[in-house]
């Protein structure tokens, strides 16, 4: 068992609510605020029963609040990904796709930038009994507790 703790070294956020997804639409997830933390942010997606359909991420960021200004991530601002032991340096996210033999299934991207919003959606196709999907994004923090003093 390890003598270090990570507690006081992430917070855990909701970046999109459980749901059930059951049309062909990008859903988007909430705007992560990536201020006084060090370390990107890593989105950790989260199946329950998924019928039909794919669930496909897509990273945005920007630095208004609102996301106005929201642009995709570059590949290069995606950490690279390991799926059944092939590196993805690009194309991250179709790499790690949710489909319908994904039921109860976990799966990780994470983002490096200089944006300060950070927001995770999921284009879903080919849906029509849908599927239940989530996800919390980890941040880790600076030199203190992320829940502050």
């Amino acid at each position: 068992m390890s003598t270090r703790e990570f507690y006081n070294h992430i917070l855990p956020e909701v970046a999109m609510t459980q749901q059930t997804i059951n049309t062909d639409t990008t859903t988007a997830g909430e705007i992560i605020d990536t201020a006084k933390y060090d370390g990107g942010v890593m989105f950790v997606i989260f199946s329950g029963t998924l019928t039909d359909g794919t669930y496909t991420p897509l990273l945005q960021d920007g630095d208004n609040s609102a996301l106005s200004d929201a642009a995709a991530v570059a590949d290069a601002q995606i950490v690279p990904v390991n799926v059944a032991g092939t590196w993805y340096e690009t194309g991250q996210e179709a790499a790690i796709a949710f489909a319908a033999t994904d039921d109860d299934t976990v799966k990780a991207i994470a983002v490096t930038g200089t944006k300060r919003y950070v927001r995770l959606s999921l284009v879903s196709a080919s849906t029509s009994s849908g599927g239940v999907i989530g996800a919390i994004a980890l941040k880790k923090g600076e030199l203190q507790s992320v829940y502050g003093a």
